[in-house]
């Protein structure tokens, strides 16, 4: 296994070409092509996954190593929030992919200190949890784009755990900035919020939740949970590290107080990001492999095998013998005209993260999707809803948006426009899909892929070029 786990990290290894990306703010001509892609991707390490691991291993009564880190802007930012608590963090042989992480002294943590949560959900929802069992005052701060993001569920579970919470100017406390007053080890107990807004509301106190004298018993009293997938991501780290989570019902989870043990780990690559380079197969009815796709995972990414097929590409999966993984390969088509065929996807719900992928394939499909259940993308890096009916109408396309739902009605006659990415790398990524068919497409801002994936433009510049070995 360590060889495979060895094989596995030295594979999706990447170097940052910074000079290569434009600057922040600057306009990106998006790479057009005629010719079908047919490519192997190599992809860095999951974002979400990592950031768990990040902070249970600080939270870990022991060292650990983390392999197959992804190095983006937003696990950098969860890297020196959980640094200027006291944990350590130390490249194995320069390799920032590779850390040795040495625990946070929880009582010994004292004094003031400010945390920068940057645009980062993650950091700006998991940090507060952390910071309350310090002994110290910590503000926690970001972007400006992260004051209009919520926060309010984390904050009311957390002040009814125990913690002291304060913001200037609000109250109650429902956004960044706001200050955590930690005075040792809170109570915890039985909290009631309404995650609806978004899956992190819960896994924020889930990931704290043993650290608590008395655990956590977390019940969701909204309608509709978005992303579950990222709830059992939690509750998967959590068990591997050595917490015991019950679910003894729906919406209900029970954290037992006790010690994290956090274990050498290898992260699985991210499966939200493959997105645009599997559309990449659709939008020029070519083909793509991702190698190293996890055979199980919670990752919500996995469902692009579902998904793609719904807009006509044919998705196959060819497991590595004596492995946890294998290879997935979406492959497109394309009419006698050289045209790719994209077939309207029908309703699909629950997209979560996946909505601006999937979008932008349903701008280019021939027939009509309609995507439900995705109104708490309203609360994302922008409102997603009204970024992507607004960047539709700038390419030629009417699409409808409601509450919690777009409806596509396909077949658009698509013409170039400068897309804004709205500090939002999805949507970053969105314009640069739509760019592969659609020549003269111009993305401002692509720059802010770096919160995921540094290496975006080089990468997917060299897709189109037609780069048979892709590291993304």
């Amino acid at each position: 296994m360590e060889e495979v786990d060895s094989a596995f990290c030295e594979f999706r290894k990447r170097f940052l070409l910074v000079a290569m990306t434009p600057a922040p703010g600057e306009d990106w001509p998006a790479p057009f092509t005629t010719t079908p892609v047919h490519t192997t991707v190599a992809l860095p390490g999951s974002k979400s996954v990592t950031n768990r691991h990040l902070m249970l291993a600080a939270l870990s009564e022991r060292p650990s190593r983390l392999s197959g880190v992804l190095v983006s802007r937003d696990t950098d930012l969860m890297i020196d929030a959980l640094s200027a608590l006291g944990a350590e963090f130390h490249p194995v042989n320069n390799d920032p992919t590779v850390l040795d992480v040495f625990p946070i002294d929880l009582e010994a943590t004292t004094g003031k200190i400010t945390i920068d949560a940057g645009l980062a959900g993650t950091v700006m929802r998991f940090m507060p949890g952390v910071a309350a069992g310090t002994n110290a005052t910590v503000t926690i701060d970001g972007d400006e784009q992260s004051y209009a993001r919520p926060m309010g569920p984390v904050i009311d579970g957390l002040t009814q755990a125990g913690v002291h919470i304060t913001a200037e100017g609000q109250d109650p406390v429902t956004r960044l900035p706001l200050t955590v007053h930690g005075a040792g080890k809170p109570a915890g107990g039985a909290v009631q919020i309404d995650s609806g807004g978004s899956s992190q509301f819960v896994s924020a106190l889930l990931l704290v939740g043993a650290s608590f004298t008395h655990g956590l018993d977390v019940r969701h009293i909204g309608e509709h949970t978005p992303s579950p997938e990222h709830i059992a991501m939690t509750v998967k780290v959590l068990e591997a590290a050595g917490v015991t989570v019950e679910t003894p019902e729906p919406n209900r989870w029970v954290v037992s107080p006790g010690p994290i043990t956090a274990v050498d780990t290898a992260v699985e690559p991210d499966l939200s990001n493959a997105g645009p380079y599997l559309a990449a197969a659709l939008a020029t009815g070519g083909s793509v492999t991702v190698p190293y796709w996890p055979l199980a995972t919670t990752q919500i990414g996995d469902r692009w095998r579902q998904i793609l097929p719904r807009f006509g590409a044919t998705v196959t999966y060819e497991p590595v013998i004596g492995t946890s993984y294998g290879n997935l390969t979406v492959t497109g088509s394309r009419d006698a005209d050289g045209t790719p065929i994209i077939t309207g996807g029908g309703e699909i719900p629950d997209l979560a993260e996946l909505t601006p992928t999937t979008a932008a394939i349903a701008l280019l499909a021939s027939g009509e999707t309609r995507l439900t259940k995705i109104g708490h993308l309203r609360g994302h890096e922008t409102d997603r809803l009204i970024a992507l009916r607004t960047e539709a109408q700038k390419l030629g396309a009417h699409i409808e948006e409601g509450n919690d739902y777009l409806t596509f009605k396909g077949g658009y006659d698509l013409q170039a426009a400068t897309l804004d990415s709205y500090a939002d790398h999805r949507m970053a990524t969105f314009g640069a899909i739509i760019g592969l068919a659609v020549d003269g497409t111009v993305v401002n801002d692509v720059a802010t892929t770096a919160k995921t994936m540094p290496d975006f433009p080089h990468a997917w510049a060299r897709l189109a070029a037609g780069e048979e070995q892709i590291r993304a």
